[in-house]
């Protein structure tokens, strides 16, 4: 019985791999993989809210850890640019990692999404190569409002209610 059942189990592998399913129609492989790995929608928000959670716990714990005298400023660095990674990671679950990607460099948000990237690389040469304090609380800083604009991107005319905003202050 087991051997019957696994022959059936190699014999569809082989057409599947081979490009063609039991009909002998052709299948696209990257899709049939992509359809095997998909996650229920529960799991993804429960994958969502446990990532998103890890990266607002490691910020905080940054936040926390900027104060430890001597090594303070690179646990800071580390752990606040691993909560932002964290963070944004945690929205592929919701989409999916290749559309996120496509989001992430789409016209209205790929220099938010550069400068967010710049600015998580350049925290971590400031506290680490370079040893610059300044620096790393200035790329910190940086990073939060280019998260933030990057974020805002999401909600419709929110960026031009946050401009407008700024331009009647100043």
């Amino acid at each position: 019985m087991k051997i019957v059942g696994h022959k059936r189990i190699m014999d569809k592998l082989k057409k599947v791999l081979s490009g063609q399913d039991g009909n002998n129609d052709k299948v696209d492989i990257l899709e049939a993989a992509t359809q095997a790995s998909t996650l229920s929608w529960g799991t993804r928000v429960k994958a969502f809210a446990a990532c998103f959670l890890l990266g607002v716990v490691c910020s905080i714990l940054g936040s926390c850890l900027l104060w430890v005298p001597g090594v303070g400023l690179a646990l800071f660095a580390v752990f606040y640019t691993l909560g932002n990674v964290c963070s944004l990671a945690s929205t592929m679950f919701l989409t999916g990692p290749l559309s996120q990607l496509k989001r992430m460099c789409a016209k209205e948000r790929a220099l938010a999404t550069v400068v967010m990237v710049t600015c998580l690389v350049l925290t971590l040469c400031s506290a680490f190569w370079w040893k610059n304090n300044g620096l790393a609380v200035l790329f910190c800083i940086l990073q939060f409002l280019a998260f933030a604009w990057y974020g805002l991107s999401y909600i419709p005319f929110a960026r031009d209610a946050v401009l407008k905003v700024f331009t009647f202050c100043l």
